[in-house]
């Protein structure tokens, strides 16, 4: 069945508006930030809501008691900040640095998040719809993150994530939804899969070299020159594969006679 992609195009077309309409420089600088964070408190939030927010150091600092819902943050350092349970919703995140950072239930709906640095950053329990392609995810914890498209909620087309060509590698990715995404050429290598739900993703040209895919659901994927070179693959779920030699580095995998190939 062929999905239509109108709603990544939909993301793109908002985040290129986004970003034309946001052009001036910063709203705030570094110090204004950290005086409106040391007033606020759960019941009145720092008011960093639809600012722009772009090319400032915000790195080491807690945003856990801020609103950010649509601000743009472009090219903005927030390594080793706190961003837990954020509503990040329709916020313009393109080349920001969020190494380090802690970005656990955090809410990341209808954003570009385009070549960001991710790296060792916890992702654990978000929720994450939009585009993230070429991103640097290295070492991140995504363990029970909920990025599958919401098949009840598709008025608009396929919402979904996008990361296509994301670097991946030695990322922990257990227990994760990633229902429908597209990860085409995305590095998985060394990478933590065990029970991955990968359901109807697009995984050609993908690399789990060396990934443990321990009970990964890879039901209805695109695995069209997908590497699983070195990779553990027990109980890994390929139903819909017909040709096996369509799946490259089986011969190199561990367990492939406990994975489930029909």
């Amino acid at each position: 069945m062929k999905v239509s992609n109108y709603g990544i195009g939909f993301i793109t077309a908002l985040f290129c508006l986004t970003a034309t309409a946001t052009a001036s420089a910063a709203d705030l600088d570094r110090a204004e930030v950290e005086s409106r964070l040391a007033k606020a408190d759960k019941n009145h939030p720092a008011d960093l809501r639809r600012k722009e927010l772009t090319d400032i150091d915000l790195s080491g600092l807690n945003f856990t008691q801020a609103d950010l819902w649509g601000s743009d943050l472009r090219r903005s350092n927030f390594s080793h900040s706190n961003l837990s349970g954020l509503n990040l919703d329709l916020s313009v995140l393109s080349k920001v640095d969020f190494s380090h950072s802690n970005l656990s239930n955090t809410s990341i709906f209808g954003v570009h998040v385009g070549n960001a640095n991710l790296s060792y950053a916890n992702l654990n329990g978000s929720r994450f719809i939009g585009v993230m392609d070429r991103a640097n995810l290295s070492n991140a914890n995504l363990s029970h993150a909920k990025w599958g498209a919401d098949m009840k909620n598709q008025s608009m087309g396929l919402m979904r994530a996008s990361l296509n060509n994301a670097n991946l590698s030695g990322a922990d990715l257990s227990e994760a939804n990633f229902d429908r995404a597209t990860m085409r050429y995305a590095n998985f290598t060394g990478a933590k899969l065990q029970h991955t739900v990968l359901f109807g993703v697009d995984l050609s040209g993908a690399d789990f070299t060396g990934a443990d895919l321990t009970g990964a659901d890879l039901t209805g994927t695109n695995l069209e020159d997908t590497n699983f070179s070195g990779a553990n693959l027990e109980g890994t779920r390929f139903a819909g594969v017909k040709d096996k030699s369509t799946l490259k580095g089986l011969s190199t995998s561990k367990n492939l006679d406990k994975a489930f190939i029909d």
